[in-house]
């Protein structure tokens, strides 16, 4: 299930505001984006489909993480068995099927078949997987907190709501998966829909669980990674592994995971590591409190400091100290903006020894970069958008790269360099009609961006 968490698209920085993956309708009031000097928007992008980053870990780890994902809901609810399809996997689209749809899949059952090697096609028919689009309204119904999701044994968001009390819902009685149901909004922007059917259909074939500890992963709830990674492709290669099969508890699968990832991960036999413990419920419910859309300032500040202290008594050094710092930035942001950057700072240190959390620095990049165009701070602009650029076009994050270019088009605007400036603008909002949909949305976000330049040249 992909969550509603204000994380993964266009996080919170001064004056900017969202709810991940997308932002959310609502907009703060800045100023209107110049139409006379700004062009008109330009053809909307897509990115190019290549295979992941592999996976960097040693296997002995992500033996345990799979069996960590594969064994447990996100809820924390054990799975009896391994449970997969046995045989060719199909995928339908029904409902109001957006534009963007087609090509998506069209490229994500390539990298399925190239990068994990499944046997995947897509069909007109009944199938073993079906994409229902539906309004966000009709999701939020069903499921107030997730921005999509799936379910076993139906094959519609009707078909759900009929059942959804029934055990033929209920992932931990399955034995094998036959039919199950991916339910999508039909009314998001093509990088939601995108994010969404990354993550669905992924759960939908393989693993269910999320687990915070990942960093190189979108099987984790902080949403960071918005396209499938090297390890997921992986982890969904040793799903399908033919040592393994539908039924098979977690002990028999334990016992032949080190002969699968030998054989489809030599590489990983030469790293060391060992793979982190699941996150104690305290924690998480910290974290679901400090980025909660509901929760007030304070609130959020707790749930940070709360979040950075279970951290600590649990010894942790890795990205979920570096996420509780995050927190902190983020909950001080708008309120001490000294404190806000200490807090983003840390968390960088941490996240840049963390192999695959690239992304997560970049993030961080994006909103000292805020900080430092409301301050005037105009070269620190352009060489944290400078470094942070590269990685959210490689990690194919729209909504990073859309405002880190914005916010690179207005420092250089501040600089005197012009034509440069207009460059990086308009290929800003191509970027943010791909990940913010419509043209209102758009403009108010970059409005926004030029509010914050603004009060850095006043000084």
């Amino acid at each position: 299930m992909r969550q509603c968490l204000p994380l993964a698209a266009f996080l919170a920085a001064t004056a900017l505001t969202a709810c991940g993956p997308v932002p959310s309708a609502e907009v703060s009031k800045g100023l209107a984006y110049d139409r006379v000097t700004d062009p008109a928007l330009p053809a909307m992008p897509s990115f190019a489909s290549g295979p992941a980053v592999g996976a960097t870990r040693s296997n002995a780890a992500m033996a345990v993480d799979f069996l960590d994902l594969a064994f447990r809901m996100e809820s924390g609810r054990a799975l009896p068995v391994l449970t997969r399809f046995e045989g060719p996997i199909t995928v339908a689209l029904t409902g109001d099927i957006p534009a963007s749809a087609v090509p998506e899949l069209a490229r994500l059952i390539a990298r399925f078949r190239a990068e994990a090697g499944l046997d995947i096609r897509q069909t007109s028919g009944p199938a073993s997987i079906t994409v229902d689009f539906q309004p966000k309204s009709a999701l939020r119904r069903a499921v107030p907190s997730a921005a999509c999701f799936v379910v076993p044994g139906v094959r519609s968001l009707q078909d759900y709501s009929a059942a959804r009390r029934g055990a033929a819902v209920d992932w931990a009685r399955l034995q094998r998966r036959e039919q199950v149901a991916v339910i999508a909004p039909s009314d998001s922007s093509p990088q939601e829909l995108r994010d969404c059917l990354h993550e669905e259909l992924a759960q939908a074939m393989g693993p269910l669980n999320d687990l915070f500890r990942l960093p190189d992963s979108v099987f984790n709830d902080d949403n960071f990674h918005s396209v499938l990674t090297g390890f997921d492709m992986l982890m969904l290669r040793v799903h399908y592994a033919p040592e393994l099969r539908s039924g098979m508890t977690r002990a028999e699968v334990a016992a032949r995971l080190p002969g699968i990832l030998a054989r489809v991960n030599p590489a990983g036999a030469a790293v060391s590591g060992t793979a982190g413990q699941i996150s104690p419920r305290a924690w998480v419910a910290a974290a679901e409190t400090a980025f909660g859309a509901r929760g007030s300032t304070a609130a959020s500040q707790s749930a940070a400091a709360r979040m950075i202290s279970v951290a600590q008594a649990q010894g942790w050094t890795d990205g979920r100290l570096a996420f509780s710092h995050f927190a902190r930035g983020r909950a001080l942001t708008g309120t001490d903006a000294p404190g806000a950057i200490v807090a983003y700072t840390r968390a960088a240190q941490i996240w840049r020894t963390q192999p695959g959390a690239q992304i997560h620095t970049a993030h961080v990049d994006m909103q000292l970069s805020a900080f430092a165009l409301s301050s005037g701070q105009f070269a620190r602009v352009l060489a944290l958008t400078d470094r942070a650029i590269p990685v959210a076009r490689s990690h194919q994050n729209a909504a990073l790269l859309a405002s880190l270019l914005a916010m690179r088009a207005e420092a250089l605007e501040a600089t005197g360099r012009h034509a440069a400036a207009q460059k990086a603008r308009l290929d800003s909002l191509g970027w943010a009609r791909y990940a913010f949909g419509s043209e209102v949305l758009v403009r108010a976000r970059l409005s926004d961006i030029r509010a914050l330049a603004m009060r850095g040249a006043r000084g």
